[in-house]
């Protein structure tokens, strides 16, 4: 064997690096992990049934069928009717609209604030760190749901309302997170460079750091978004939440209460969906957590 042939023997007799393995594109390792793909078919599933509400719902969610009053699921109802002969199916489908937005953009709009002061918190430190972090541990002592109750009943119950409170008492743990997140990445050689380069510290938590953050904000996203969608449902259950006669999952539940021996698929399907919606978004969040994970790259 000569020389020249050795390196092509070597290369022959190395395995295939595996792409499905821990040093493989975090995308793609996203894409092999069974569990996120279940959840994110399930979310698609859910997305595109809520967008396209009107064309599948098989009939109008406020549409009273009074001669089919606790109908039991069937050929006529799918899911069933309700105590007004309302398809459950149909509620469920545009009640999907309104829980997924409610979940979405109060989560959405909880990390960004949690951003915000978790970014300036862990960049500059001191006296802006101390007050931040203080104020963090205060929002973090209080219990989140009594406050929702306690909001929603002095100011009446609302959509906006709901959104804003959800927000407003589920930013504290995003910001720890970036946070953390910046503490480590203000001590790197880049930002160090960039910072000799005459930078200026908006641009640098702009452009250099930011970037670096974005994973943390998505599994935050998604983490944030199940939790809400528990809450909206739970508030709306109490009738503090979304208001009859725009349906959702926590309200349809609610007006099965009464009837749980008699029309137990009442509360059951939008409950169903719940479940479905809230285990979607921690599947596909535990996903894009373990395939942005440092250590799963070694």
């Amino acid at each position: 064997m000569t020389a020249d042939t050795v390196p092509a023997a070597r290369e022959t007799a190395l395995p295939p690096r595996d792409r499905a393995g821990p040093r493989a594109h975090p995308i793609r390792r996203l894409a092999r992990n069974p569990r996120s793909v279940l959840g994110a078919v399930i979310l698609t599933a859910l997305g595109v049934t809520a967008v396209l509400a009107p064309l599948v719902a098989p009939d109008a969610p406020d549409h009273a069928h009074f001669l089919d009053r606790l109908a039991p699921p069937g050929v006529a109802h799918l899911l069933g009717a309700d105590h007004l002969g309302r398809d459950v199916l149909s509620r469920v489908i545009w009640a999907s609209r309104t829980s997924l937005l409610i979940g979405v953009v109060s989560a959405a709009a909880a990390v960004a604030f949690g951003l915000l002061l978790g970014g300036l918190s862990g960049f500059f430190g001191g006296w802006v760190d101390v007050v931040i972090m203080r104020t963090t541990d205060v929002v973090l002592a209080f219990p989140v749901f009594f406050i929702a109750v306690m909001f929603l009943a002095l100011f009446g119950p609302s959509v906006p309302g709901l959104v804003l409170v959800l927000a407003a008492t589920s930013w504290p743990p995003s910001a720890r997170l970036v946070r953390a997140e910046f503490l480590r990445l203000r001590q790197r050689e880049f930002v160090t460079a960039t910072r000799a380069l005459g930078a200026s510290s908006l641009r640098i938590m702009i452009r250099h750091l930011l970037p670096n953050v974005v994973a943390v904000v998505v599994i935050s996203v998604t983490l944030r978004v199940g939790l809400a969608i528990l809450a909206e449902a739970s508030l709306s259950y109490l009738g503090l939440g979304v208001q009859p006669p725009t349906p959702s999952w926590g309200n349809i539940i609610a007006d099965g209460r009464d009837y749980l021996l008699t029309g137990w698929w009442i509360s059951l399907f939008p409950g169903v969906f719940v479940l479905l919606a809230v285990l979607a978004f921690n599947l596909v969040g535990d996903g894009i957590r373990d395939a942005f994970d440092p250590k799963m790259q070694l």
